[in-house]
């Protein structure tokens, strides 16, 4: 089925040996208390019930508690969680406010402000379309999913490689609760965030969480050598407030209010930091210099409400889902061609750009009734409705920083589903699953502004889809400890349109079905002591939409490939080796191929094109993997726990790695990014059973540089990842 190097075979051996515990299945909830040395019940809700993790026939892993607060403490956004789970990746050329995310390397590197992604992000059941709300920040969580191949007859809409969810934690009527976290490290960044759970009568409890980061501007521009042109910093500030109703037993409703504001740097882009002929940085680089002469920043402010309600009938629960997102301002403005007339390198024209969506409102709606009788039938039914209408557009900007032009268009998404599934006990060990799912997904595009450029192609694009998915698959119990599953499912997404700027057209991608295979084995090992999962899958996608991003100038087009193949390995293990030493380990290897002849790309400016070239001059990237998608990922985690009279030391240290990638459809060798290896390291004391923790902490701690990505139509510029840093942490619950 595929080739291992002898490397790659050892770190699955070791994965597999490690008496450890999976950095992705962190407890979320425990049914009963662990006792010592003991793993909790992972509970998650994959199947929109809340199960026992390994009686799910799904690959999924989930993230909270410590392991979230560790990889969160510097203070970083969601393109954090790239690698921290199998087969994951979130990546963005626009910095904390537009993540891209990747599941068993199936994704979209569009950077359209209309773009679709196939891995659904899912934040306390409401889905975030748009990529720009795919960046609302994580805190106060009750836990994170990742679920991972198709999710297209439960969840939401254009989930055909996955689900991200999030779900905040809850108000309680249980009495009054709540935490504080502050940090501070490298570069004046500072983490503070906090909630407090208050209890307002016997039937109504509130829960308000916040979070509070900055980090100062440190890269210097070198160009105008003023130190009031540093940048690369941010403000953050997020809120929500929580509303529990339960007046009873039989009905709960939970009203939810959240804003997110953010100024800073947009995402640095360094002209020619890329040794030709190599993905090595240029001799000399300086990650805290750069030499630019345009503008840098952006703006963001986004408002959301839902509404959730349940109701116990008895025989059956209802439920009922309401959403409401909007973005109420997104300016993303910057020097794209990463340097000045100077240099550093040869840049052959200048180029700054901004990105703008000053409107977005996103309605969705859901219902979905569940049945509750004992017996080996249950089942769940419901519609979702979609309704998402955006006005955005580019801007183009001269050397002086006025404005040349400006393209602004409007798109209006409505899409509805109905949606079932059945689960059936044939016998105590085996039980079977089937869902269905029709969805009709319809977009109208229109183009209102073109100033300063004539409109390429057509001002209005139509597109109107419908299609039925279908998953099936059973679980078998091999004894109380050991499962075995096996899934079958399919997904949709549905065309995109990807909007004109002054540069190029609007170009329309049609629709992509993926058909998936898995199967897995989940066990509790050692008197739950351990817990293990390792699952195999394949995957066709017919029709993906590709992003060809740049080449001979700053645009992206839209286009379809014929095929695309994908298979691969997860595997996950944590456990105790002591009471007091807990490890995991955590792998995926995922192997995809793009399969059309006919397809071919405009080449890089200055690059070393690997591929060949076809008679007109074009990359031909038939056999290509898909763009940033590694083959590799791995994750290694220890934590040893050194017992005193008043409290408790403890050391913590966790390790990602990822293989490379390539940063677009075609292969060169100055946009392949080398592998990436991020360690973090933890010594703190908590005391007053756990009440209170104070820490230090780095992250990065190797300060390994790597070019995580590039602009390809002008010079060899890059980006980078985020630098080393060192810090203090101190938090308390009451």
């Amino acid at each position: 089925m595929m080739k291992l190097s002898k490397m790659h075979k050892r770190l699955l051996a070791l994965t597999a040996a490690l008496p450890v515990a999976a950095l992705a299945q962190e407890a979320t909830q425990a049914t009963t208390p662990a006792a010592t040395g003991q793993l909790e019940t992972v509970t998650v809700t994959a199947q929109r019930r809340a199960e026992n993790i390994r009686e799910v026939p799904v690959s999924v892993s989930t993230l909270q508690n410590e392991k979230l607060d560790v990889i969160l403490s510097g203070g970083q956004d969601v393109r954090v969680l790239a690698g921290k789970t199998p087969s994951l990746n979130v990546e963005s050329s626009t910095g904390r406010v537009f993540p891209r995310f990747y599941i068993r390397g199936y994704g979209n590197a569009d950077f359209s402000i209309f773009a679709s992604q196939p891995v659904s992000l899912i934040y306390d059941d409401v889905v975030q379309e748009n990529p720009i709300l795919k960046g609302y920040p994580m805190f106060d969580l009750a836990n994170i999913e990742v679920l991972r191949g198709p999710q297209g007859t439960l969840f939401g809409r254009n989930t055909p490689a996955g689900v991200v969810k999030f779900e905040s934690a809850k108000p309680s009527l249980k009495g009054v609760e709540g935490y504080y976290n502050l940090s501070y490290a490298t570069h004046g960044t500072i983490n503070a965030e906090g909630a407090a759970n208050i209890p307002l009568s016997n039937e109504w409890a509130m829960r308000v969480s916040t979070l509070r980061q900055h980090r100062d501007d440190y890269v210097k521009n070198a160009y105008t050598n003023n130190s009031a042109d540093t940048l690369d910093g941010y403000n953050e500030h997020a809120e929500r407030v929580q509303f529990l109703y339960q007046p009873n037993g039989t009905f709960n409703a939970l009203f939810n209010v959240h804003q997110r504001t953010t100024e800073g740097s947009s995402r640095l882009f360094r002209a020619n930091i890329i040794q030709k002929g190599t993905n090595n940085l240029v001799d000399g680089f300086d990650a805290e210099k750069i030499y630019t002469n345009g503008q840098n920043y952006q703006n963001l402010t986004t408002r959301g409400a839902n509404v959730r309600l349940s109701w116990d009938l008895g025989a059956v629960k209802l439920y009922s889902i309401t959403g409401y997102e909007t973005i109420a301002e997104y300016n993303s403005r910057g020097d794209i061609d990463g340097g000045n007339p100077t240099g550093p390198g040869v840049v052959p024209f200048q180029v700054e750009t901004a990105s703008v969506l000053p409107d977005l409102k996103q309605y969705s709606q859901e219902f979905r009734v569940e049945s509750k009788k004992a017996g080996p039938l249950s089942w769940q039914a419901g519609v979702y409705y979609f309704d998402e209408d955006a006005t955005g557009g580019s801007d183009n900007f001269n050397v002086a920083g006025a404005r040349t032009s400006r393209v602004v268009s409007n798109q209006k998404n409505k899409a509805w589903a109905a949606f079932g599934s059945v689960n059936y006990a044939v016998t105590d060990a085996l039980t079977v699953r089937g869902g269905l799912r029709y969805t009709n997904d319809k977009k109208d595009f229109h183009t209102i502004e073109a100033t300063g450029t004539t409109l390429q192609g057509p001002a209005t694009i139509e597109s109107e889809k419908h299609k039925t998915n279908w998953d099936l698959s059973a679980t078998y119990a091999i004894n109380q400890d050991v499962s075995a599953y096996a899934r079958v499912a399919t997904g949709f997404r549905a065309p995109s349109i990807g909007a004109p700027s002054a540069s190029g057209p609007a170009t329309i991608a049609d629709a992509e079905t993926i058909t998936s295979y898995e199967a897995g084995i989940k066990a509790d090992l050692l008197n739950r002591r351990a817990r293990a999962s390792l699952s195999v899958y394949d995957y066709d996608v017919k029709n993906q939409q590709l992003t060809v991003v740049g080449g001979n100038s700053n645009v992206t087009a839209l286009i379809n490939a014929n095929k695309t193949k994908g298979r691969g390995i997860e595997a996950e293990i944590e456990g105790f080796v002591t009471p007091d030493f807990k490890v995991s380990a955590s792998t995926s290897y995922n192997y995809t191929k793009i399969q059309d002849a006919s397809l071919s790309v405009n080449k890089c400016a200055q690059c070393t094109v690997l591929d060949p070239l076809n008679a007109a001059g074009r990359v031909v990237i038939d056999g290509n993997p898909l763009p940033q998608a590694p083959k590799w990922i791995v994750n290694l985690s220890a934590r040893y726990n050194f017992p005193l009279a008043e409290g408790n030391l403890f050391v913590l240290t966790d390790w990602s790695y990822r293989s490379k990638v390539n940063f677009f459809l075609y292969e060169a060798a100055e946009f392949t990014g080398k592998p990436l290896t991020e360690g973090g390291l933890r010594v703190g004391y908590n005391w007053a059973g756990g009440k209170y923790e104070i820490a230090a902490f780095g992250r990065n701690i190797t300060d390994q540089q790597r070019i995580t990505g590039a602009i390809d139509f002008n010079n060899l510029t890059g980006f980078i990842n985020e630098p080393r840093q060192w810090g203090v942490q101190f938090k308390g619950t009451f």
